[in-house]
């Protein structure tokens, strides 16, 4: 297996930043690696053809080196794994001129890359981002009304509803949204949505959530249209700050204040409206990041009230709270004692639960237990067991590796049949007279007897979306212990069906289907993990409980039980014969890959970007720390939030048309026509 550093995820654009900073370039690839790529790779790749759009003849100096950087970390992963050169090439380097290379890559892309942060980039919000801003702002969500079944599952958030999907961005989560561009159609929603919160703030239904901005008590019999000019201007003083995370000085407020001056009634009422809107569709309030003013070309602090918001949008998906806010003011953020004092006060709140219902659904693609079921009550019932579970993983400071193996577990009555003797220790359902399916919360037990669960992997709804051994050991390989695979080639056959004249199991004819070489250099990564779980069939259910009932129909990978081979060897060496042996590797010698991958998924999503080169020595600090101390998730989030490239930021001159010399007052009340 190769070392840690040769799975680690790099970003396509990082080059830009690693010719001067990162990496020094010697003469030893004119010398020793260039000869050895023209020996073995150039035929292919550069030559007579060009596979895979990788064509070495382009690289010609040492800038071109460089800014290659994820190419020669695809060479010495392919070169780690024997992948390339294909077995049947003519010429193959030895082991010593395969390592040479891998050598040079980890002097040259390594070993001489110094941590430091990323470069400011201010981004849109997300989706679910901005609805959670604009309901903490307010007070108040925007719903839709629908008359839904007891039993079905409905999105009534307006924004959610109207704005676009975002797609996951380079580090493969949403909040990703640096190359997300936006669209006169998502600010025309984006003014619509500020419309409608406007109007329901003036309402007669939200006093106390106008009581807030206005600073003083309403009247009982108080419309909208009664507002004074002094409340009014209070009204745009209060809300700002809010709206902006952070201080407005009354200079940047001046052409809103100036606005309103010598109205009243009605018409001071639209003028107050028009202004509050302004800020909703500034990009001062779309987009975070925006705000911080810190000195060109050099890497610094981010200011207070940064390190709040990026603290907030990472443990919450939401704006700072009034205490978070004022913490930032008073520079307690700075105190470690207190920042963490913080962070434990935010990973108790309810809030925090978005942390398994946004980053772990991610992260595990819990989306596709929509597919294991056809049943909405049987699918959220799958889908809430992991959420819960890893919901107690987060907030309740448990350890990193318990994502493998524990003894606590989440059920309600739709899933309790997975536990057969633990089930005893739910409280009993009853079921309400003209209710056929019911939602319920799940509930706690420990599991006493089905030992044959415990950790994520063995969550029905996480077995049950990973339908046979091939999916299921992708899903461990990608998810778990953070491995990259490429994607299988396009005319690969079908497994032969079975047939009456030759007796072999699925693992058998699966032998056989992948005996070409270029499908088994993954499959021996694949086939272990996933032929591991055979004792678990499509629905979750653990085939070895005396209470099993076998499905009716069985898919071809679902053997009879007394022909099922769930033994297997690592490509590093590892060897077992059923899951709980395999959970006893992956809690040992996998370890150290498993905590890993948690810390490089957690920075990437708290940095809401795709980790770059000089984040390896971030999570290198990270990861030894949480190994050798059995660190817990709680853990894991303060390191991330201390880290450098969290609490750090590097600023780029600013162009000609952003002058640092100009107010931002057209960040925050931009005349735009939506007003």
């Amino acid at each position: 297996m190769p070392a840690p550093c040769f799975r680690f995820l790099l970003p396509l654009l990082a080059v830009t930043f690693l010719q001067a900073k990162d990496v020094k370039i010697d003469g030893t690839f004119g010398s020793e690696i260039q000869p050895l790529l023209e020996q073995y790779c150039i035929k292919c790749h550069g030559g007579e053809k060009v596979k895979g759009d990788v064509d070495f003849t382009t690289i010609a100096t040492k800038q071109d080196v460089a800014a290659n950087f994820e190419l020669w970390e695809l060479v010495a992963d392919v070169l780690a794994f024997e992948e390339m050169p294909p077995e049947e090439a003519k010429k193959r380097p030895s082991n010593a001129e395969s390592q040479q290379i891998q050598n040079w890559y980890q002097k040259q892309f390594i070993e001489s890359v110094q941590a430091r942060p990323g470069n400011l980039q201010p981004r849109r919000l997300s989706a679910p981002e901005y609805r959670n801003t604009l309901r903490s702002l307010f007070g108040f969500d925007l719903e839709v009304s629908i008359i839904k079944a007891e039993q079905t599952v409905v999105e009534r958030s307006l924004a959610l509803k109207l704005l676009p999907t975002d797609p996951p961005g380079a580090s493969g989560y949403v909040n990703d949204t640096h190359s997300a561009p936006l669209t006169t159609v998502t600010w025309e929603l984006y003014a619509y949505l500020a419309d409608r919160a406007l109007q329901k703030l003036f309402s007669f239904q939200q006093p106390d959530a106008l009581e807030i901005f206005v600073g003083e008590p309403l009247p009982p019999a108080f419309r909208a249209a009664d507002l004074t000019p002094d409340q009014a201007r209070s009204l745009i003083r209060n809300f700002a700050p809010r709206a902006l995370r952070r201080p407005v000085t009354e200079t940047t407020l001046a052409p809103a204040l100036n606005a309103l001056k010598d109205l009243n009634g009605q018409t001071l009422l639209d003028a107050t409206k028009n202004e509050l809107k302004a800020l909703l569709v500034s990009p001062g309030f779309i987009y975070r990041g925006l705000l911080f003013e810190g000195e060109p070309d050099k890497q610094q602090a981010v200011d207070s009230y940064e390190l709040a918001e990026r603290l907030s949008y990472f443990l919450w998906e939401d704006m700072p709270d009034e205490t978070l806010s004022k913490s930032a003011a008073s520079g307690d953020l700075e105190d470690p004692q207190k920042l963490v004092a913080e962070i434990d006060r935010m990973l108790a709140s309810p809030k925090s639960r978005t942390l398994s219902e946004s980053f772990a659904h991610q992260w595990f693609g819990l989306a596709d237990i929509d597919d294991a079921a056809s049943d909405a009550t049987n699918r959220e019932a799958l889908r809430s067991q992991a959420v819960d579970f890893l919901n107690y993983l987060f907030t309740e400071d448990r350890p990193v590796i318990e994502l493998i193996d524990s003894k606590t577990a989440f059920t309600n009555y739709i899933t309790a049949s997975f536990y057969p003797k633990d089930r005893a220790q739910l409280i009993k359902y009853n079921k309400p007279k003209g209710i056929e399916r019911q939602l319920v919360p799940n509930q706690r037990i420990t599991i006493e007897h089905a030992t044959e669960r415990g950790g994520l992997l063995t969550i029905p709804g996480i077995l049950a979306m990973n339908r046979g051994p091939v999916l299921r050991g992708t899903w461990m390989l990608r998810k778990i212990l953070g491995e990259r695979l490429r994607d299988p080639p396009a005319n690969v056959p079908a497994i032969e069906a079975k047939t009456p004249d030759a007796d072999l199991t699925f693992r058998e004819r699966f032998d056989q289907h992948r005996s070409d070489s270029t499908c088994a250099r993954c499959h021996d990564r694949i086939d272990p993990l996933g032929f591991a779980m055979q004792h678990y069939d499509n629905s979750g259910a653990y085939k070895l409980s005396p209470s099993y009932k076998a499905p009716i129909k069985k898919k071809e990978h679902d053997d009879d039980l007394e022909s099922l081979d769930t033994s297997g060897q690592l490509p590093s060496g590892e060897t077992f014969k059923n899951f709980e042996e395999l959970k006893s590797i992956l809690l040992s010698a996998k370890r150290g890959d498993i905590i890993r991958n948690a810390v490089e998924q957690v920075l990437a999503y708290a940095l809401c970007r795709k980790l770059e080169p000089h984040d390896r020595p971030t999570v290198d600090q990270i990861a030894q720390t949480i190994d050798e101390t059995n660190g817990t998730w709680r853990d894991l989030f303060i390191e991330v939030s201390e880290s450098l490239p969290f609490q750090e930021t590097y600023v780029s001159a600013p162009s000609s048309s952003l002058s640092s010399t100009q107010p931002k007052v057209a960040l925050l009340f931009p005349k735009q026509s939506h007003r």
